[in-house]
């Protein structure tokens, strides 16, 4: 039995100075971390006492701040992985959104949509994307460990879910899981049939409820 909760970093820098993020390494804001709070208190609640958890996380400074504020209260070392990270949009990062709005190139509704060119320098395609979470993703599943987290990005947790749900990379060219930021998705797989289920996709009770607090 395994249980894996995707967490994707809260309110960054980046969305409040209307920026590109990618790898661009903003921070949280004071919201984001009072959130990245509330989500390790969710996680707390969730994950029995006393059972074995492993933490791995993305190395930007966002979500590592988010790992912290987890690992804190559940006594775990979170493992930085660079893999995880969101897509890198190459020079548009850090940029006014604007700017790349005003250069993006979109995928085409039918062909090649994996290898597509967005029109900006050193971006990534969604095949470079797909191939480095997927292979962190594959090592991660290595491990026997039955509650593990993953600190990401809002577009890459399309990507850690299709990897989880054995999807080829060749056929993610239109898959996209929309969720907020701060947000916990659940994954599982049960001991008997081995087939894996999304619990949950993009919960956001934890901070609602803080909100309401």
């Amino acid at each position: 039995m395994r249980t894996i909760y995707v967490v994707t970093h809260p309110e960054a820098t980046h969305h409040v100075e209307r920026v590109v993020g990618g790898w661009h390494d903003s921070r949280l804001t004071p919201a984001g971390l009072s959130a990245a709070t509330s989500i390790a208190q969710a996680l707390r609640t969730q994950i029995p006492d006393g059972a074995d958890v492993e933490l791995f996380s993305s190395d930007l400074q966002r979500t590592r701040q988010t790992a912290e504020r987890i690992a804190e209260l559940l006594g775990v070392k979170p493992i930085l992985d660079r893999r995880l990270r969101e897509k890198s949009y190459g020079e548009a990062g850090g940029r006014p959104q604007e700017w790349l709005d005003q250069r993006f190139v979109p995928p085409p509704a039918v062909g090649e949509r994996l290898e597509h060119d967005e029109g900006v320098e050193g971006a990534e395609t969604k095949a470079v994307w797909a191939r480095r979470i997927y292979a962190a993703m594959d090592e991660i599943l290595q491990s026997p460990c039955e509650h593990q987290i993953i600190v990401t990005h809002g577009g890459s947790l399309t990507l850690v879910v299709t990897s989880w749900l054995r999807i080829p990379i060749k056929a993610v060219g239109y898959a996209s899981f929309r969720v907020p930021s701060g947000s916990i998705t659940t994954l599982h797989e049960d001991d008997f049939f081995h087939n894996r289920t999304v619990v949950n996709l993009g919960d956001i009770r934890h901070i609602d409820s803080a909100k309401a607090g």
